[in-house]
């Protein structure tokens, strides 16, 4: 009985990993990410569960491209959500541990310890079930997209497409949405603002419910922005002084309640939003990884900036 049940096991285990050996090997190819001119269209759920269409690319009016990304943007997202970022080859190995561990535990699937290139993979090509199997899925695309991919480049498509709001998919949507100003026009204090709703824009995040959080996160955020040199003190000070346009955001949540949000196509078919005109020296650093500041830049205390990602 004992041997008929571990052969059965055996088979099943066997079973199962020809089934994902299959899976990943018919995994879409990355290397067409590398091209600037890479468009495709993914699907996206607005907030009353409903699935839509989103473009990914220059033909997306929000789309903001690497080099019109402000620093203070880049390092905001990887020092409170992959401080090992420049380190990893699209997953951390010890946060997968703990995250395993964790949900061992509690019994559950709650801690998915993904990294920022594992979300892109996820949000690029996969969708959002809580399995396995999707997570080693995750995982594949994540180290083929580091081999083919620059950091710069996976940083650019992470955040053009993060969500940010009811149907506010991107920082370039994100910024015009809550600052009304294109994102390379950003503050370090609205940089740290978008970056601090990451973790939950809908519910634990949402500015609209509990923008004290929010502005609690964002202060720890220019802290390590500060810690790690990215802001000098007089900026750093500039920053916390600063508080972003509640009223704007007000405005947004009379609007919410009034009427359910509405999808609007991003394509170019619409009427694009004019920026001024890409610097020289801003078009080269396009597909280039913003800079560390510093030789330890890319970590810090994992307690106080890092947040699990499903």
């Amino acid at each position: 009985m004992i041997r008929k049940s571990l052969l059965y096991t055996f088979l099943a285990v066997s079973a199962y990993l020809a089934y994902v050996g299959i899976t990943l090997s018919l995994m879409p190819p990355v290397a067409e990410l590398a091209d600037k001119k890479f468009t495709t269209t993914i699907q996206v759920k607005d907030w009353q569960g409903d699935y839509h269409p989103f473009v990914v690319g220059p033909k997306n009016r929000y789309w903001t491209p690497s080099g019109r990304i402000p620093a203070e943007m880049k390092w905001a997202v990887i020092l409170a959500e992959d401080s090992n970022f420049y380190k990893h080859e699209g997953f951390d190995v010890k946060a997968i541990k703990n995250a395993i561990k964790y949900d061992l535990e509690k019994k559950s699937l709650k801690r998915g310890a993904s990294t920022i290139t594992q979300q892109t993979a996820k949000n690029l090509f996969l969708s959002r079930e809580k399995t396995i199997t999707r997570k080693l899925k995750e995982i594949y695309l994540a180290y083929r997209m580091e081999q083919e991919l620059t950091k710069g480049r996976i940083i650019e498509f992470y955040l053009n497409v993060v969500e940010l709001g009811p149907m506010v998919y991107g920082i370039g949507h994100g910024a015009q949405y809550y600052f009304g100003k294109p994102a390379s026009s950003l503050t370090p204090r609205e940089c740290a603002f978008l970056a601090a709703m990451l973790p939950g824009p809908r519910v634990a995040y949402n500015p609209y419910k509990n923008l004290g959080k929010v502005l609690k996160r964002s202060d720890m955020i220019l802290r390590l922005l500060r810690q790690k040199g990215v802001l000098g003190e007089g900026e750093y000070q500039a920053a916390l002084a600063q508080s972003p346009n509640v009223g704007r955001m007000q405005q947004k949540v009379d609007e919410v309640i009034s009427a359910p949000p509405v999808f609007v196509s991003t394509s170019s078919a619409r009427k694009e939003v004019v920026e001024k005109p890409v610097e020289p020296e801003a078009e080269k650093k396009e597909d280039t990884a913003v800079s560390p500041p510093s030789e330890d830049a890319a970590t810090t205390n994992q307690n106080e900036s890092v947040t699990d990602k499903k």
